[in-house]
């Protein structure tokens, strides 16, 4: 492959990495109705995606009716462009307001260390740089309840990162169990400073190496996490 089509290959995979980046974000929500994309500037230098593929992605989003471009002021979400909650989804609420912190914590030890394999193999530059965006937010969170916020949404990105619905499904329904009252109450009670500490830097741990492609390395330090915080919680 000669230099210049292997920095074709490079730009098209940006721009593929792009569009999948950008209607994820507005079809979950994350980025909310009326919110305002990054300039076009930004988005291709953080693809690696040429102005061009950039603004093929944005008509393409456009026409879909995902978003709205205003000349002089931006490019913004449409109202209406996330999807609305499927009723398989929602459904199986009635059932988690059952399910007990302990219950919780056994199934995420057995689920959450299946997606790093998954992740290794199909993980994009969006969903690493969207890992990075949870694990500062969280950082920087000033109380236990936005930290307990940026947590949760950050094992979400892991669930999103598989490529699989299934697991996404999993972690949706892990972060509504973790909205009840009981989850929120022996959080406060079981995060000091150095707990949190502790967490935030497994977190970069986790990221990192799955960053790396190491799949093994990553389960174990999810496992690990997930058992240090089954014990802060329940002191077993």
């Amino acid at each position: 492959m000669s230099d210049v089509d292997a920095r074709l290959t490079v730009r098209a995979k940006g721009a593929r990495e792009l569009a999948s980046y950008l209607e994820q974000a507005i079809r979950s929500g994350r980025f909310p109705e009326g919110v305002r994309l990054p300039p076009e500037r930004e988005l291709s230098e953080e693809f690696g995606a040429s102005r061009g593929a950039v603004r093929r992605v944005l008509a393409d989003l456009k026409e879909r009716g995902l978003i709205r471009q205003t000349v002089g002021s931006g490019t913004f979400v449409q109202p209406g462009a996330s999807l609305p909650v499927p009723v398989a989804l929602a459904e199986p609420k009635r059932d988690t307001v059952q399910t007990s912190p302990a219950e919780l914590m056994e199934a995420r030890l057995l689920i959450e260390p299946l997606m790093p394999r998954l992740i290794v193999r199909y993980a994009t530059v969006a969903d690493f740089a969207h890992m990075s965006e949870c694990i500062e937010r969280s950082e920087a969170a000033q109380t236990i309840e936005e930290f307990e916020h940026w947590d949760g949404e950050l094992h979400r990105a892991m669930a999103v990162a598989t490529h699989n619905t299934f697991f996404l499904r999993v972690l949706e329904l892990t972060n509504e169990v973790r909205e009840q009252g009981e989850w929120g109450r022996l959080k406060r009670l079981s995060l000091t400073p150095e707990r949190r500490r502790q967490y935030e830097a497994q977190h970069r741990a986790i990221v990192d190496a799955l960053r790396d492609r190491d799949a093994e390395a990553a389960c174990e330090l999810l496992t690990n996490h997930l058992r240090q915080i089954r014990e802060n919680l329940f002191g077993r």
